[in-house]
Parts: C-alpha cells; sequence; structure tokens
C-alpha cells in the first residue's frame, strides 16, 4: 500500500504573553520509495530571552537536513539506517546547541528551546526528543492516546522514581523544570524513539502549552476520532488539512478559554494510503 500524509499546524502566543516563543513546520516530500513527512516542534524557553530566536535557529536547521540530506540518507535501499539517523540527529542537535551557545556568549544573554522531531516514512516514525513537548500516537485501537515521548522534567522523573505522584507532580512549583534543553547546557543528549504506523493513524506534537488544559479524551476525539469519517482519498487533502487546522484551532482556542498562559502549539499528521 502506497501511503500518504495529511499535515496541519497551528500555534498561538496565548492569553499572556506578548512573544510567541514557539517554532514549528510540518513538511511532506516525495521520495523515489514513496512520501515522506517530518514535523518539527520546538518550545522557546519562556523565562529566557530571545527563546523565539533559538527554537526558529533549531527549526529551520531539522527543516534543511530534511529537504536536503534525507534523500541521500535513504542510499540504494529506500530504508533509513536507524542507527545512522539517531547519529545524524544527535550530531544536527549538538551542532544547534553549540551554535545557541556561542550567540548567547558574544551577546551576554540566555536562551534555549526543546527539541522534537517527528519523521513519516514507509509505515516507521522516528522521534528525537530533548525537553517536554510530546509526540501522540492516535489509532482506531483502544480510541485512546499512545503517548511515545517522555518529558525530561525534574517531576516527571520524579514520578518515575516513585517519590511523587502525578497528582503532585501537576501541581508541584517545580513542574516546568527542564532535565536538559538545547543552548544551555555543553551536551544534549536526545531521547530516540522509533516503532510501526498503519495508514488510518494520526499523530499528534504539541507543546506542553497545549496540553496543559486538555485532557487525552479530548485531544484523541478532536485529532482522530472526528476525522473517521472523511474520505483521506489524496486529491481531498487540501480540504482535509483544513479540517484538521480547525480542529487544531478549536482545540488551543478551549486551552485559551480555560486560561492557559503558555504559548500554543500543535502539529497533526494523518497517514492515509491507496
Amino acid at each position: 500500500m502506497k501511503l500518504y500524509y495529511t499535515v496541519a499546524a497551528q500555534t498561538d502566543a496565548g492569553i499572556e504573553k506578548r512573544v510567541n516563543q514557539d517554532s514549528l513546520t510540518v513538511k511532506v516530500a516525495n521520495t523515489p520509495y514513496g512520501e515522506a513527512a517530518v514535523a518539527v516542534l520546538c518550545d522557546g524557553m519562556g523565562g529566557l530571552t530571545q527563546g523565539e530566536i533559538a527554537s526558529a535557529v533549531v527549526v529551520r536547521a531539522y527543516e534543511q537536513w530534511f529537504l536536503k540530506e534525507f534523500p541521500a540518507a535513504l542510499g540504494s535501499s529506500g530504508v533509513p539506517e536507524v542507527s545512522r539517523l539517531r547519529e545524524s540527529w544527535d550530531t544536527l542537535a549538538n551542532d544547534c546547541n553549540a551554535r545557541i551557545l556561542d550567540y548567547s556568549k558574544e551577546r551576554r544573554t540566555t536562551m534555549g528551546t526543546t527539541l522534537t522531531v517527528l519523521l513519516l516514512f514507509q509505515g516507521s516514525f522516528y522521534i528525537s526528543h530533548v525537553g517536554d513537548c510530546r509526540v501522540y500516537h492516535m489509532t482506531d485501537t483502544g480510541n485512546k492516546m499512545n503517548l511515545l515521548t517522555a518529558d525530561q522534567t525534574y517531576v516527571a522523573r520524579e514520578v518515575a522514581l516513585g517519590h511523587m505522584t502525578p497528582e503532585q507532580a501537576k501541581n508541584d512549583a517545580r513542574r516546568n523544570v527542564l532535565l536538559q534543553c538545547i543552548g544551555t547546557v555543553r551536551h544534549v543528549a536526545p531521547d530516540f524513539i522509533s516503532g510501526s504506523y498503519h495508514f488510518g493513524d494520526s499523530f499528534l506534537l504539541c507543546s506542553d502549552g497545549f496540553r496543559h488544559e486538555l485532557s487525552e479524551r479530548e485531544m484523541y476525539d478532536y485529532c482522530h476520532l472526528a476525522l473517521n469519517g472523511i474520505s483521506w482519498h489524496a486529491d481531498c487533502r487540501q480540504e482535509n488539512s483544513r479540517v484538521m487546522d480547525g480542529q487544531l484551532k478549536y482545540l488551543i482556542e478551549q486551552n485559551k478559554n480555560r486560561m492557559e498562559r503558555d504559548n500554543i502549539s500543535a502539529i497533526l499528521l494523518k497517514a492515509a494510503g491507496s
């Protein structure tokens, strides 16, 4: 079966911040082996100056990687070699880290960003992840959100160690403290996750501002379940993308109505087949 992708992306500064420090991109490209899609979401550090510059630098770097280097990485097999892909992404993350550190040093300031990148190709997904944006995989099986990434935060670590309950973590004053982010440490070690998906599946990348005031049930219903009655033929992609944009806009407005104070960003991808 030939896979193709319909995508949507929305970002909003929110109700309180004057600057949107989130940056994102989502691209679909043809290859000799079928379509590939990449989505990148970076949340510039709200407590640091010029976080929007840091996030934009990283998004641009991964976008250029996809457009210029990904086709060559396929080689004659048409399948990315996982170890080489991870090494390439880790190198790129640390190159960005060094650039941002140098920029900050020259200007005597501090800036940083999270990084979450998702690549979809030939039924396999690949993720590189730093920080607390999230990637969800949504299927019709079980009618639920499958969280693929782990938050790299102090409270998430404490919950994993059994030192804190999820309820305590939600209200802890340190809930936004990151264990690492690009631009603030000498070396970053991104998490790498891979797996498989099928036609009809959906993926949601979102910043923490998108999910604070929403339940996973709401996200699943609006980002996957509500799309099941749509025809996903390739000729319908432009219209379907507008529908998906509308779903994300609705959820962003719900966040704002519930007084979410952070920047709010999300990317939605739907895999279809013919």
